[in-house]
């Protein structure tokens, strides 16, 4: 298999979190893609119309594209229990908050980098960060006793988005009053398969 990445993003961080955590990484083949919303990889669209990554390339079946269709066919792959049956439904709401986040927080950073300065939203941005900030609310008052509890992939996707905000929103404080899921957070940052995938650059 080969998956089609760029280690800055978030979506693709979560993926790799997932083949660590699950023992996969050896059977993966990482291909580095230079892809922009306005100017898409040829290769990446060749793998997924939508010109997104991360995409994951099989050899016995069409190729795998959204972070949460990927960690999920990689968990059933290892049997790795990562959606376990009995809280299925609050992990999966767990990962589509993580990855609402990432989204968000991707969504600020393309209207900064990609629109011309005069053309820049601050309306927008501000209402991505609102987004960002009433899920970390919602974090801290109703959702602590699942993180802190065995971990599955609503976990590595709150990991991953509060890794991201650090990467690219470090200005805005995330973890000011909310020092319970900020220690929450120092603690699982230190996972080897998190500290093995921290993006840089």
């Amino acid at each position: 298999m080969q998956l089609l990445q760029s280690p800055a993003s978030p979506f693709v961080r979560k993926v790799l979190v997932t083949l660590h955590e699950t023992g996969q990484l050896d059977d993966v083949e990482m291909v580095d893609i230079a892809t922009t919303p306005i100017t898409p990889d040829p290769a990446l669209i060749s793998a997924n119309p939508l010109g997104k990554i991360p995409a994951l390339m099989r050899s016995d079946g069409p190729t795998l594209y959204d972070s949460r269709v990927i960690c999920r066919f990689l968990d059933a792959r290892a049997q790795a229990g990562l959606y376990p049956d009995s809280r299925v439904w609050d992990t999966l709401t767990l990962e589509a908050t993580g990855d609402a986040i990432m989204e968000a927080a991707v969504l600020i950073v393309y209207e900064e980098r990609f629109r011309p300065p005069e053309k820049v939203s601050m309306d927008w941005i501000e209402g991505q960060w609102a987004k960002v900030s009433r899920a970390l609310d919602a974090l801290g008052t109703r959702w602590m006793s699942h993180l802190h509890g065995r971990m599955d992939m609503g976990h590595i996707a709150i990991g991953c988005a509060l890794g991201y905000l650090d990467f690219r929103h470090e200005a805005r404080s995330w973890r000011t009053g909310r020092d319970t899921l900020a220690a929450w957070y120092a603690e699982f940052s230190q996972r080897p398969a998190m500290i093995a995938t921290t993006p840089s650059g």
